[in-house]
């Protein structure tokens, strides 16, 4: 069946011309150096009186880039926006070819992907998963400092949080393996981050393998929350969990998105994968049981396109961007930013601040940054009490975004 992004001339042309757009620009850093208004868009990073943020600060917080989406995605959106028929909608040939298409090259791992149970984002996967693989009062493991949709996800569904705090160790974090065993022994779930959101860990095969073999020993289910896994860096390789063994593929319940990668999170889609068809139907039903049956029409049309070979040399000249702006933070705080410490991230293009060495109360710190500096930042204890003294900056911005934002923070920072 043709995928309905390539029914008729109109569709035919848009992916000539976003192919023409793509060879000619071959990943190229000028667009990623564009600095892009997003005022009167209804941007959330932006919602400053929301969250009782000062109408002048920059916004630095919040998980989502500075950057336009490919211009092939953009153009095949805009064709499909021009047909001007947005009815109920159901995923093509071509959806699944270029899901299963871009695991297969970009992670090396096979999938059906037509066994994709699709969701309206990772965080809404998660809340599926955690209503079909646990009962209300288990124990649900989580690694703080984490993501904070994960402790809410824990406790707004009745479960309780059973927390592996990772550990601070001279190399970045690490896990505390023997913690780990003994919450495994209570838990009947494990949200895992890979890579790790906030502190920047990739998880080594060897690392992911011991977590695996304590969960598959004291029957604990793996919910893997990977909508990172593109954003790894030189150095770094992400494995995705389902991918160790048959064992732990039965065991888990994969969640990504094209969201992070491409900056399509407002488009709401998530592809969920899970071996077991058991969990597979009980997802499904979960889902429809929140009166959900279909999916956002542009948000199926942009994962095909974003998934697609076109995006290939694109994401890599993001990564290599990426790549050169954390280095470039990794140099200003050493010569700029004294009692301030910053362990490079290995995935993820979040700049994981460690302000405890600075010689002011925290409260102190805080006002500097954001009425001095100007600067909105994720709050680190959002992330748990490990997080207490660490500062989140959302590294995806322009380069000249990023510079400016550290030159104040030296501004307010440094006396």
């Amino acid at each position: 069946m043709a995928s309905a992004l390539s029914e008729g001339p109109e569709f035919g042309a848009a992916q000539a011309t976003a192919a023409t757009a793509v060879e000619a620009d071959g990943g190229a850093w000028s667009e990623f150096e564009e600095v892009i208004p997003r005022e009167g868009t209804g941007a959330l990073g932006l919602a400053r009186a929301r969250y009782g943020m000062p109408p002048d600060v920059t916004a630095l917080w919040l998980a989502d880039m500075g950057f336009k989406a490919p211009a092939h995605v953009r153009q095949l959106l805009a064709q499909r926006a021009e047909h001007g028929i947005f009815g109920y909608s159901v995923p093509t040939e071509g959806y699944y070819d270029s899901v299963g298409s871009w695991f297969a090259r970009r992670h090396n791992w096979e999938i059906d992907p037509r066994q994709a149970v699709i969701t309206r984002g990772v965080v809404h996967a998660i809340y599926l998963a955690l209503d079909v693989l646990t009962e209300p009062g288990d124990a649900v493991i989580i690694q703080p400092p984490v993501y904070h949709p994960f402790f809410e996800a824990v406790q707004r569904t009745g479960r309780q949080v059973a927390a592996n705090p990772l550990v601070e160790s001279g190399a970045g974090w690490e896990i505390d393996f023997d913690n780990f065993e003994v919450k495994a022994r209570q838990a009947r779930a494990f949200v895992l981050c890979s890579p790790h959101n906030p502190v920047g860990r990739v998880w080594t095969c060897a690392e992911l393998e011991r977590m695996a073999e304590i969960c598959l020993r004291h029957g604990v289910s793996i919910i893997s929350d990977e909508i990172h896994q593109d954003f790894v860096y030189p150095g770094a390789q992400h494995t995705v969990t389902a991918s160790l063994s048959p064992e732990v593929d039965a065991a888990t319940v994969t969640c990504t998105a094209p969201s992070k990668t491409f900056n399509l999170a407002g488009l709401q889609l998530a592809n969920v994968f899970a071996a077991d068809p058991v969990v597979r139907r009980r997802l499904t039903t979960a889902y429809t049981r929140q009166g959900l049956s279909q999916h956002p029409a542009l948000g199926l049309a942009a994962c095909e396109a974003a998934y697609g070979h076109l995006s290939d040399p694109w994401v890599d000249g993001l990564i290599a961007y990426l790549d050169g702006t954390l280095d470039l933070i990794g140099e200003f705080v050493d010569r700029r930013l004294p009692g301030v410490s910053f362990t490079r991230p290995e995935g993820t293009y979040f700049a994981w601040l460690d302000l405890r060495g600075l010689d002011a109360p925290p409260a102190e710190v805080d006002r500097a940054i954001v009425h001095q500096a100007k600067l909105w930042l994720s709050e680190g204890s959002s992330f748990g009490a490990e997080g207490a003294g660490f500062k989140r900056l959302n590294a995806a911005a322009p380069r000249a975004v990023i510079s400016d934002a550290l030159e104040r923070l030296a501004g307010a920072l440094v006396s």
